[in-house]
């Protein structure tokens, strides 16, 4: 990891909406140079105001030490694929349609070197799915981010059947760089790690509500004050560890057959999006909005992400290692 100098690899991003911006600041932060691509006109609207934000909220809380116009002097942002080709890297954040990405992974292809990664922000579209739209699949892989990209610590690399291990493990050595803990998914499934854990947890709140057992405020509030209260220490393995390992197996025995498996969308979240609600963004979802509580949820979950980004990283994945060293040390 010590070889690489991100300031040496010019990076490319295709798709300026929400995650394509904060994929982008995330990029200049670590010091790349990075070409942004706008497939659709009207993001080059708003990338700019977004990326702005996103630079002058970092500063102030101490993520960078620059001012932002120091970060805009390494971006170009445009409609033109033709400026990707000094790229090493490449990241496609375009809508979860395979014909859209098949046309993007053309015009990006035409363009950069042969020695270039090309990888898919999607979040459900097997890895091995999309290479089959590509020239060189072995140097396709996807990068699963959170959002906000510039703030948190998740990030998946998934390989599909036909990536080249050692450019994963390149993309795993370079993400450190970008503020990562990664997690290098060295056998493609779809909606690879998180999503698969996620979607189970969303499928099984649907249930709960739509059966009466709890309102939606009720299964946010049990997320709130249980999940969300250990899981940015540990994981659910190391959870089950901390409080107990036979606890769950003995649970496990009588709750797994009771828990919901259906295959179909549930019907309260279809019926919110068949209605026309998209969430925050119009203020229809589980809950109803007003503008000015749509504007401030969005500012209270940028401040929210500052503030947990810092107590997360009181405790990163090596946090007892590093005491133990520092036992060590003291005993020494």
């Amino acid at each position: 990891m010590e070889n690489i100098k991100p300031n040496e690899i010019t990076a490319g991003v295709v798709g300026l909406g929400l995650m394509g911006c904060s994929i982008t600041t995330c990029l200049l932060m670590a010091g790349h140079k990075v070409i942004a691509v706008a497939p659709i006109a009207v993001d080059l609207l708003h990338a700019e105001r977004r990326i702005r934000e996103h630079l002058v909220n970092a500063l102030n809380h101490g993520l960078i030490t620059e001012m932002p116009e120091h970060y805009f002097q390494q971006l170009v942002l445009t409609e033109d694929y033709a400026l990707l080709e000094p790229c090493g890297l490449v990241i496609e954040c375009t809508i979860e349609d395979i014909a859209i990405k098949k046309s993007v992974y053309e015009k990006i292809e035409a363009v950069v070197s042969t020695n270039a990664i090309v990888t898919s922000n999607t979040s459900a579209i097997p890895i091995s799915m999309l290479q089959q739209e590509t020239k060189h699949p072995e140097r396709f892989f996807g990068l699963h981010w959170a959002e906000p990209s510039h703030t948190t610590r998740f990030l998946e690399i998934i390989c599909g059947a036909k990536s080249e291990i050692s450019k994963g493990e390149f993309l795993y050595a370079l993400s450190h760089f970008w503020g990562k803990e990664p997690t290098l998914v060295r056998k493609d499934i779809r909606g690879f790690i998180t999503n698969r854990l996620m979607y189970s947890m969303y499928r099984e709140a649907c249930y709960l509500v739509e059966n009466g057992y709890a309102t939606v405020e009720d299964v946010d509030r049990a997320c709130r004050n249980n999940g969300g209260y250990w899981m940015t220490l540990v994981g659910v393995f190391g959870w089950m560890d901390l409080t107990g390992v036979a606890a769950y197996h003995t649970v496990m025995k009588d709750l797994l057959p009771t828990l919901n498996n259906q295959v179909t969308i549930p019907k309260l979240i279809d019926d919110i999006v068949k209605d026309g609600g998209r969430g925050i963004s119009n203020g229809k979802g589980f809950y109803q909005y007003t503008p000015e509580e749509a504007k401030l949820w969005e500012e209270t979950f940028t401040e929210f992400s500052y503030d947990i980004r810092q107590l997360a990283l009181k405790y990163p994945a090596d946090v007892v290692k590093k005491k133990l060293a520092a036992l060590q040390e003291t005993k020494e």
